[in-house]
């Protein structure tokens, strides 16, 4: 199935709004799914079931004063917020949503998405710096220390499976997980250990507990945000939620096979019709919001179940585990791939 340009801008501009909406769905979740967990009711006042509590809270910041410490950097603290919600939203642009619909389909798109999270640290870093509060400072660079700490391995686990796929197209991966028609053939089960090394360095990505030490309120107040308010402050809840999501979206896509179908080729042989049709293209897209759901509570789940770590964990996890399990991972997929290739 493939798009016109007009139909792609469309598509593009949906994906967009979608994103901007899903923040504060997601928002509603957190708070329904954290207050299932600790047994009480949670959000419902406004609107049915509470609805819409996190729209009321967008309406809230919209009219709230914006302030400016004394002796911040006023260009860098207005510009930080900015580059975080600018990079959330980019990303998108990479996934395919279903066999076709993707906005670049980039020969090295693995590659652009590992950049552009990488450089959303400087949002925060920038943020803690341009604040003239202590508290800000330390979050942004604890945010530095722990990207340089978790990055390493997070590129080696999608080495790994750009080896596995001999490409760095998202699309290729994507199908080369196709093999067999099963889900067998997903990275998951492929490459368990780049799987469960991505997903942990996720979450330092996304800066979700266990790994929130940059905002870590008992300790820095709100770390880099802290002297943040109304939409600047409102920007950075949308940027942390919208990356949230993405990054669900990039693990399905890197490890359970994106919008794949399980069996798809055995459905197809069934249904002739179904290929290339529209209603195929459908159930891709609903494939793939399926499994980015299940990584969406995931991250909720693990949220409200384990404790924060403490910094000095975070470095030793990232340095003395996830690092040398990630190269000598990323070696012997590169072993794999040779024997059986016949390289």
């Amino acid at each position: 199935m493939n798009l016109s340009p007009g139909l792609l801008a469309l598509v593009a501009f949906g994906i967009i709004n979608f994103m901007l909406i899903s923040a504060s769905c997601l928002v509603y979740a957190e708070r329904k799914v954290s207050a299932f967990i600790q047994n009480r009711p949670g959000p419902n006042r406004v609107g049915p079931g509470g609805f819409f509590q996190p729209f009321a809270d967008v309406f809230k910041l919209v009219f709230k004063e914006d302030t400016v410490p004394e002796g911040a950097s006023r260009f860098v603290h207005a510009l930080a917020p900015v580059i975080m919600v600018v990079i959330a939203m980019t990303v998108p642009a990479l996934i395919p949503y279903a066999r076709g619909v993707v906005i670049v389909d980039s020969a090295v798109g693995a590659l652009i998405i590992l950049a552009l999270t990488s450089i959303s640290v400087y949002g925060v870093t920038l943020a803690g710096w341009s604040s003239n509060s202590k508290f800000s400072l330390l979050g942004g660079l604890r945010s530095s220390a722990q990207m340089i700490s978790y990055e390493l391995s997070m590129g080696l686990a999608l080495a790994s499976v750009v080896v596995t796929a001999g490409s760095l197209s998202v699309v290729e991966i994507v199908e080369n997980q196709a093999a067999g028609g099963a889900i067998l053939g997903w990275n998951v089960f492929r490459n368990p250990i780049g799987a469960v090394i991505f997903i942990v360095t996720a979450f330092a990505e996304t800066n979700r507990a266990p790994f929130d030490l940059p905002e870590a309120e008992q300790e820095l107040v709100g770390g880099y945000h802290t002297e943040y308010s109304g939409m600047k402050f409102g920007m950075f809840f949308l940027a942390e939620y919208v990356n949230w999501f993405v990054a669900s979206f990039v693990i399905a896509t890197f490890f359970f096979g994106g919008y794949l179908i399980p069996f798809e080729p055995q459905l197809i042989a069934a249904f002739p019709g179904l290929e290339g049709s529209v209603w195929l293209g459908l159930m891709q897209v609903g494939s793939l919001f399926l499994k980015v759901g299940f990584f969406v509570f995931l991250f909720l789940w693990v949220r409200w179940t384990l404790p924060r770590f403490k910094y000095n964990q975070l470095m030793q996890i990232g340095w003395k585990v996830l690092l040398p399990v990630a190269l000598v991972n990323v070696l012997l997929m590169a072993l794999i791939v040779a024997l059986f290739s016949g390289v």
